[in-house]
């Protein structure tokens, strides 16, 4: 169980910090929907005759990507008449379908489509989670070295233009780099379980803080302690690591979040 339990911080490490930008930009879905177009991908090179494990498919897979994180960096405008979230969920649903109709000419076909959802995170090798780690490290410098414009264009568009950053170009240097985390990610985590590290962490902080520093370290240590425990029921109950994992994360959000009501009664009272 240790280098599964080590791709998972990995994975709460990367989209902890991705998921605070996620929100404040109110595309709650686009990885979800980035997520099922990397899997289409994937899906794609299955039917190819190419391993789904293999640099092809990856390539493939990210190729997918990079075309929806293109087409979402030029559509993003709050002066549309069509919110971006309805392109997102449109994308989501048309690739989720796709890749349905391409896995029902596959040989075990069910099985693919059940691994596309959940991954398999226990077959991680300890290859995998260290080109996986530095991957995301060199994601991560890059969002280090442009904190600046992602930040402003992610909690306020209007105040990047007047500072004179080129949004849509921003906006696709963030989606892009997010495509690389995403297809990486749903190769060995799954669909279900990627968007489950980006968005309940990032909801969770948010509930107890502004400060982006306080928001990463509340995120982490959820990533890090729902991955325990689930990996923990997992092996106790003999059941799917992935959807049990995302149950734990579910269960932690619900609890946190009444005793954040709780205090909260308490201290108006």
């Amino acid at each position: 169980m240790l280098w599964p339990f080590i791709a998972s911080l990995v994975l709460a490490g990367i989209h902890a910090y991705l998921g605070l930008h996620v929100v404040e930009r109110g595309v709650i879905f686009v990885d979800l929907s980035l997520a099922q177009v990397a899997a289409l991908g994937s899906a794609v090179a299955l039917l190819s005759g190419y391993d789904l494990h293999g640099r092809s498919a990856y390539f493939l897979s990210l190729g997918f990507t990079l075309v929806g994180a293109g087409l979402f960096s030029v559509t993003r405008s709050r002066r549309t008449r069509i919110p971006q979230e309805a392109l997102i969920g449109i994308v989501y649903a048309m690739s989720a379908a796709l890749a349905i109709l391409i896995m029902d000419r596959l040989p075990e076909g069910s099985e693919h489509i059940k691994h596309i959802l959940v991954g398999n995170l226990l077959a991680v090798s300890p290859w995998e989670v260290q080109k996986m780690a530095l991957l995301y490290a060199f994601i991560g410098a890059l969002h280090w070295f442009w904190r600046k414009p992602f930040l402003t264009i992610s909690t306020d568009p209007e105040e990047a233009s007047r500072k004179g950053y080129r949004v849509k170009l921003w906006d696709f240097l963030f989606y892009a780099t997010f495509g690389f985390v995403v297809t990486s990610s749903v190769a060995i985590a799954g669909v279900l379980l990627v968007f489950t590290y980006l968005i309940v962490p990032s909801v969770t902080a948010m509930l107890f803080s502004e400060s982006v520093g306080t928001r990463l370290a509340i995120g982490w240590t959820m990533g890090g302690a729902a991955s325990l425990l689930g990996m923990y029921f997992s092996f106790r109950f003999d059941a799917p690591t992935g959807a049990t994992v995302i149950c734990v994360f579910g269960v932690l959000l619900a609890c946190l979040s009444i005793l954040r009501a709780t205090v909260l009664r308490r201290a108006f009272k």
